[in-house]
């Protein structure tokens, strides 16, 4: 038993690595070489796109250095035993992709404002307890991901001026209050509030006319609201490890649904058949 789940871990650490992996090549120019090594970065300086710096120890003096590759557009950080970002980091406004892993970074970049062309932010394992005002000016961000902290995580009330959001995925941390500015969202496609002390969802689902994607697990709902039909493009449901027993009738006319995962809920085997006559084409896991 304990070898099967070993295999099962593997493979979910595999996908997952395979999911950053293709993010990461999606971003930066066509063809262009991924360095892995600073120091031949800094020697070239101009022209070099894409930098991946992961699970290396890097040298502090050039690393103090790296906001000289200002026409970088692409960086990974991970396990860099880093605990703030390199002087004048702002200087890299032409990023588009950057993500660290592993570093226990305290705070986000202290200026955003020059990163407008930022499309894409992965911050995981780090030290940060909120998101900065500040992350408005991110006006071109297209996915935000952030998880696995020790603290407490706060929102703020800019959050839903990212018009521009469509994968939002947030997991392993405590929020203060219920993220109702991600609610606000108008563009977003797929969410992940998964590990996030999350009580209950907003009854406003007709703000949410193209999510696909709704992912809240391992939670504490007790309830769905009605109103989960209004975001009619759903085609993936996950309520995984919560405290639910039932679901609103109103689910039936999710005419797109094709997968609904309620795996360590409360159901009844009645209530599950009764999800199966109401939602013929959907696979129900539970």
């Amino acid at each position: 038993m304990k070898k099967n789940y070993l295999i099962a871990f593997l493979f979910l650490l595999a996908g997952i690595n395979a999911f950053a992996q293709n993010e990461f090549d999606k971003y930066g120019p066509s063809g262009s070489q991924v360095f892995v090594d600073l120091k031949e970065a800094l020697r070239i300086e101009k022209k070099v796109y894409k930098i991946d710096l992961s699970y290396q120890k890097i040298d502090p003096k050039l690393y103090e250095k790296l906001s000289k590759i200002t026409d970088l557009q692409v960086l990974r950080l991970s396990t860099n035993e880093l605990t703030e970002y390199p002087k004048n980091f702002d200087a890299l406004f032409n990023l588009v992709y950057f993500a660290s892993y592993n570093n226990k970074l305290t705070q986000f970049p202290s200026n955003l404002k020059p990163f407008s062309n930022l499309h894409y932010l992965e911050l995981q394992h780090t030290a940060i307890d909120s998101i900065p005002a500040q992350i408005a000016y991110l006006s071109k961000l297209q996915s935000l991901k952030f998880g696995n902290t020790d603290d407490t995580l706060r929102l703020p009330v800019t959050f839903r001026f990212l018009k521009n959001l469509k994968d939002v995925s947030i997991e392993n941390c405590i929020m203060d209050s219920f993220p109702k500015q991600i609610f606000k969202l108008p563009g977003l496609n797929y969410l992940n509030l998964s590990n996030t002390n999350t009580y209950y969802l907003t009854k406003h689902f007709e703000r949410l006319q193209n999510l696909e994607v709704l992912v809240v697990e391992n939670n504490h709902l007790a309830e769905i609201p009605f109103e989960i039909y209004k975001a009619y493009k759903l085609r993936v449901i996950s309520f995984r490890g919560n405290k639910l027993y039932r679901l609103p009738d109103s689910i039936s006319h999710l005419e797109n649904l094709t997968l609904l995962d309620l795996r360590g809920n409360n159901f009844t085997v009645e209530e599950i058949e009764k999800l199966k006559v109401l939602l013929p084409g959907c696979e129900i896991k539970s």
